[in-house]
């Protein structure tokens, strides 16, 4: 059994999977892999769908895991799509369509490569493709969903690959050893509404989220660390909706976003962001309220065997030796990483959530090879800790 990862990739892309629409995308997978010998179990919660299939006994010999997501960002003004977003449309060498490159591709290269070596050499193990139909979106029952049922079920990864685009630009040029954590902060500042004529009267807050702003965005938090580059804080808005040229307003608000290295944790930086609130609310007499979201911490697997398998992979099908990188924003791997040793390797990434979203053909039979020699070379000789 040989299955064409071009012809799955369409017919993913054909499934109208928009977040956190399940669009028949993972039926499509659980009727490809029952029928290769797979043990497919739906995994759903909160209304999104996910896929969990095993080949291989429980508790039998090593397990090698990979992970993706089916479910697409919108596509945004229709009209400026060259082909049908839907349509999986192949011209001159390009698959074109929603989830094309991010991350149908990838889930159809390693279905494929895993059907075809499960088929061709069984191994001394098992092999797992968890899939889920919300990475686009909250990401609170997908991957997250999957991994509890895991834990509940005793199921376990020894590592784990995660399918998304990691190359900038040349195919095999990147793969994610791990992330920088992701936090956004959102700030209310509160003072005293007035007449912009007698502003001694008012207590405008204004000036006070101005100076917060800048004393924030002119904080050095890092300057980088040894397999990261530097933390960063960016200003992202800035809201008062205030229509009227003679009223100092009450109330104003900003955003903040953080991308943090392995340097702090979230906690540490929340303190950081609540120490400047204080200063600013003390000195200017204001009060203050803080919102806060967590994406995820930054994690790292640090060089070891597991990337050392995929970057010799990567070498022997593309003859380049790939980067190990931890830039870029979030994956799932944040939430495999307290599972098992991960790491991410996938297609070039630049046409990702873009109009004519597409990916070249000859890429997702490359990464099919990618992914199959990988299968090969782990379940190949004696087993190695990947732990």
């Amino acid at each position: 059994m040989s299955v064409d990862p071009v012809a799955l990739t369409a017919d993913l892309v054909r499934c109208p999977s928009v977040t956190p629409t399940e669009g028949g995308a993972l039926v499509l997978l659980e009727a490809l892999l029952s029928e290769a010998g797979f043990t497919c179990t739906r995994v759903d919660r909160g209304g999104v769908a996910n896929l969990y299939a095993r080949w291989g006994a429980k508790g039998h010999g090593r397990t090698f895991g990979f992970n993706g997501h089916t479910d697409v960002v919108p596509v945004g003004d229709l009209a400026a799509w060259t082909h049908d977003p839907f349509g999986a449309v192949i011209e001159d060498g390009w698959l074109y369509g929603r989830g094309a490159t991010d991350m149908k591709s990838g889930v159809a290269a390693f279905a494929a490569a895993a059907v075809d070596y499960v088929t061709a050499t069984p191994p001394d193990g098992a092999v797992v493709l968890a899939i889920t139909g919300d990475e686009e979106g909250d990401a609170l029952h997908g991957t997250t969903a999957l991994l509890d049922w895991m834990d509940a079920e005793g199921e376990r990864l020894d590592a784990c690959l995660v399918g998304e685009p990691t190359s900038p630009d040349h195919m095999g040029q990147m793969m994610k050893i791990g992330r920088r954590g992701s936090m956004t902060v959102w700030i209310t500042l509160r003072g005293r509404q007035g007449h912009a004529a007698y502003p001694d009267r008012a207590l405008n807050p204004l000036p006070a989220m101005a100076h917060l702003m800048a004393r924030l965005s002119d904080h050095v938090l890092d300057t980088g660390t040894e397999h990261f580059d530097a933390s960063t804080l960016a200003v992202v808005t800035m809201d008062t909706g205030n229509a009227a040229t003679n009223v100092i307003p009450a109330e104003t608000r900003a955003t903040v976003n953080i991308r943090f290295n392995d340097a702090h944790t979230s906690d540490s930086l929340r303190e950081l962001v609540q120490a400047e609130i204080d200063r600013i609310t003390r000195d200017h007499g204001v009060t203050a309220e803080m919102e806060v979201k967590v994406s995820g911490e930054s994690f790292i697997t640090p060089p070891g065997p597991l990337s050392e398998l995929v970057s010799a992979a990567v070498q022997t099908e593309t003859n380049r030796v790939p980067e190990m990188s931890t830039t870029g924003g979030t994956s799932d791997a944040r939430f495999v990483k307290s599972h098992c040793p991960v790491v991410e390797f996938g297609l070039v990434g630049h046409r990702m959530h873009a109009v004519d979203e597409r990916v070249r053909v000859e890429q997702i039979h490359q990464l099919k090879a990618i992914y199959g020699r990988i299968l090969r070379d782990y379940f190949a000789g004696e087993p190695k800790t990947f732990r």
